[in-house]
């Protein structure tokens, strides 16, 4: 049987990589040795985490919280009739006039670092429920002190929310990497005036003041010995998505290449609201799902339904979201 953790084709993962980002220092990992990463049945909603082992790392994926939003063909489909967005959505037995859209940051600890994938919300979310991530990572047994990078798949304020908490860094003892087309957009002064300046004063407050402690990569780049970057252009206009491997096994962080699992998957060319350049957007579905799917890889979409972790298959028009069941257990 096809093993579906083995790391398959590299081509679009190739050697380009430009070179391991030297880690400052390692971390005390006594408070994960301790504690149980996998999802505990009974804990609130506002500390869900789903653990599991990708070769000889640990993968923490953690729930910052949810959000239940009106009129779903307003966000997603939006170049098609209201109709066909709610015939979709009523076909896979979802409501048709509400949706519920899930924040996940993904921790990850090799042994040698511990790597935070995106923020969150941060305290800015919190009054409607979201901004857990720092209370999740604890409930899973990780301080925020312990993180020693932090890795921002795009900058959008879900995302970079939880870069500070009161005015301070929220991850003190972390380095940061950041795409260098992401950054140089949205630090641009250009952006003043235009649909793009609140998320241009959303870097400036939250990512500028972490330039210096930034390392700013391209497509290839690697983050850490068996973590390496991949543009993944469209969502945002320097998007990047990370390939994890460890003793064999690979996993990809897909951030926000889908952002629904029934109506960007099933229909990867239908228009997406928040996809700044809806085109690229489109291809750039087609090209990492077609490659999930090929390789039979597990992966970690940022919106996905918590736990946020699961596989592909290829339809007709599109995709199948396989959410995972007891892959990672035996």
């Amino acid at each position: 049987m096809t093993d579906p953790f083995s790391l398959g084709r590299r081509g679009l993962f190739g050697a380009t990589a430009a070179g391991v980002l030297a880690a400052p220092f390692l971390m005390n990992r006594a408070a994960f040795a301790q504690a149980d990463p996998k999802t505990d049945a009974a804990m609130s909603p506002a500390m869900k985490t789903n653990g599991f082992k990708i070769g000889t790392f640990a993968v923490t994926v953690i729930s910052d919280g949810t959000r239940v939003s009106e009129k779903p063909q307003e966000t997603y489909g939006t170049n098609q009739t209201p109709e066909a967005v709610a015939e979709l959505l009523k076909a896979n037995f979802l409501p048709t006039e509400k949706f519920v859209n899930g924040f996940s940051p993904t921790l990850v600890d090799t042994g040698s670092d511990v790597i935070l994938f995106d923020t969150g919300m941060g305290e800015g979310g919190r009054k409607a429920g979201a901004g857990q991530l720092i209370a999740g990572m604890q409930a899973a047994g990780y301080s925020a002190d312990q993180v020693t990078i932090v890795v921002l798949t795009h900058m959008h304020g879900d995302h970079i929310g939880g870069l500070m908490e009161g005015g301070q860094p929220a991850f003190k003892n972390a380095r940061y990497v950041a795409g260098q087309a992401e950054f140089d957009f949205w630090k641009d002064p250009a952006r003043a005036g235009t649909p793009a300046e609140g998320g241009h004063k959303g870097v400036l407050e939250k990512v500028v003041p972490f330039a210096e402690k930034t390392t700013f990569v391209g497509d290839g780049a690697e983050v850490a010995p068996g973590i390496t970057g991949m543009a993944a252009f469209g969502h945002s206009p320097g998007h990047m998505i990370y390939r994890i491997e460890s003793g064999g096994k690979a996993l990809i962080l897909t951030a926000d290449t889908a952002n629904h699992f029934v109506l960007s998957l099933q229909r990867p060319d239908w228009e997406v609201k928040f996809d700044m350049d809806k085109a690229a957007a489109a291809a750039t579905r087609r090209k990492i799902f077609d490659m999930i799917a090929t390789d039979r890889l597990p992966f970690v979409g940022y919106h996905m339904p918590f736990p946020s972790v699961g596989f592909i298959e290829k339809l007709d028009q599109g995709y199948r979201f396989v959410p995972e069941t007891y892959q990672f257990e035996i």
